[in-house]
């Protein structure tokens, strides 16, 4: 008489602990609540920039109107009188005159340098990378110091607007350079590959291909080059010359008093800026879909 096999039973999984659920309420907020609290320092000057634009500080008797500490009240006379300081409006123009074709410049560059340091190997790759970094990481001081010197000792035209230009796509380069790389570096080869292996030509694939895959970090990029170029003060203070930028025009104006425009000036910038970097995401997630 055969016996049949029976698979031992299984031992009764042992029970786990119970969770610390007030300890696990507590620690769930601590990292969120750190985040915010972070993020508010971070903001607070531009909070405390876009609530001064709106200070009535010519309302009271013998007050100049300049900014001061005190908020005397809520007025928009600032925006309406936007462009009554002729200095602020011509810096505010040189800025936009500077960062736009040294943005664009800057972008063109950049991305056939990330294009060339992210996809190919070859002699003088490290050297390379690290002059690069390199020119990201020395003080603008001393950027600024070497860049005065240069266009001195080379006999440039008078310092101005060209300087300004020059200097600007010159800090600008490295960092469209590094976010092309690394966008270059995470793209999938096999969609090229596959597009050759159709029959395209190597023109067709980068415009067809290789261009729409990494727009998204040429975008970011040109974006980032741009808001450098805008804002940047201790290189154009070294090479303006007779072309004063906006941030050139805040500094020299703290001496005497710092009219009230500065601030709306600074919040349209701020929230020009939060325009384009939503536009950029748009963009990047339409593409990804």
């Amino acid at each position: 008489m055969s016996t049949i096999a029976t698979a031992p039973e299984r031992a009764p999984a042992a029970e786990l602990p119970p969770l610390n659920e007030p300890r696990k309420r507590l620690t769930r907020f601590i990292l969120p609540g750190y985040t915010i609290l972070m993020m508010l320092y971070l903001m607070s000057p531009i909070f405390l920039m876009i609530l001064y634009g709106f200070n009535d500080v010519g309302q009271a008797e013998g007050v100049r109107e300049v900014q001061t500490p005190k908020f005397w009240g809520f007025t928009l006379h600032w925006y309406r009188s936007l462009f009554d300081i002729p200095n602020l409006t011509a810096s505010l123009k040189h800025s936009i005159a500077i960062a736009i074709p040294s943005a664009i410049v800057a972008t063109i560059l950049g991305t056939l340098l990330g294009l060339v340091l992210g996809r190919y190997r070859f002699r003088g790759q490290a050297p390379t990378m690290f002059i690069i970094f390199l020119a990201i990481a020395v003080p603008e001081i001393v950027l600024g110091s070497s860049l005065l010197s240069m266009f001195i000792g080379v006999s440039t035209p008078p310092l101005g607007f060209w300087t300004v230009l020059l200097s600007h796509i010159s800090f600008s380069v490295p960092f469209v350079a590094i976010t092309v790389r690394a966008r270059v570096q995470g793209m999938d080869r096999s969609l090229e590959d596959a597009s050759q292996d159709l029959f395209a030509s190597p023109i067709v694939t980068f415009f067809r291909v290789t261009l729409p895959m990494i727009m998204p970090g040429i975008l970011a990029g040109g974006l980032l080059a741009f808001v450098l170029s805008l804002d940047d003060f201790v290189i154009t203070n070294f090479v303006f010359g007779s072309y004063p930028t906006f941030p050139v025009f805040v500094w020299g104006s703290t001496r005497l008093g710092l009219p009230p425009q500065v601030n709306v000036m600074g919040t349209l910038l701020f929230a020009t800026g939060i325009l384009l970097t939503a536009l950029t995401i748009l963009i990047q997630r339409r593409r990804a879909a």
